[in-house]
């Protein structure tokens, strides 16, 4: 008999991680990915999930003449889980609102497992780039089916271009390095 998992997550949900030990077809010691996969999703999941509608059933009434102004903010984050594997995460905050009336908040934060094998001059864009273009069209629709399902039209969030997202970031960072580097040089001056 097997020896039972302990993990709350079942085993099927996800694909194989890399495994230096063997390997049942494709490369010797990749866990039977061939070498050549740069890219490989292992499995995705909801981490964080919210719906708020605190002004139901009396916001229908608003809804009948006015139509509501919906912000949505959108971030991408990765962290490394062990050699080649990461998590990428799709953080989405959308609010409805009504002059000063919120009609509803939603929250969620989208993740995904990813195996990549890229050099590392690359990874930046594979994992903020890449992995959230995979992500992003399932998380829209859990967006679309929580709102409909809240009784308010289904929110279908516009598609998002995560490499402008990327370069913003770039450009945000290399500003502040600048910054850091220029007060840091002052300050050496001084001293």
């Amino acid at each position: 008999m097997a020896e039972e998992d302990d993990s709350p997550i079942p085993e099927e949900r996800f694909t194989p991680e890399p495994d230096a030990s063997s390997s049942p077809e494709g490369a010797p010691g990749n866990g039977g990915l061939d070498e050549d996969v740069a890219l490989a999703i292992n499995g995705q999941y909801i981490k964080d999930l919210s719906f708020e509608a605190p002004h139901t059933p009396e916001i229908y009434n608003d809804l009948q003449t006015e139509m509501p102004e919906i912000k949505v903010d959108i971030d991408v984050g990765a962290e490394a889980k062990a050699e080649s594997l990461f998590e990428v995460m799709i953080k989405c905050r959308a609010e409805a609102r009504i002059d000063d009336k919120l009609v509803y908040l939603t929250e969620i934060e989208y993740a995904g497992l990813f195996t990549i094998n890229v050099e590392p001059e690359a990874l930046g864009p594979v994992l903020l780039i890449e992995c959230p273009l995979i992500l992003f069209p399932f998380m829209r629709r859990i967006i679309s089916d929580l709102t409909g399902d809240g009784g308010f039209a289904p929110l279908m969030l516009s598609p998002i271009d995560f490499a402008a997202l990327y370069q913003q970031r770039m450009m945000q960072a290399a500003e502040e390095a600048e910054a850091e580097e220029a007060a840091g040089g002052g300050a050496t001056e001084e001293t």
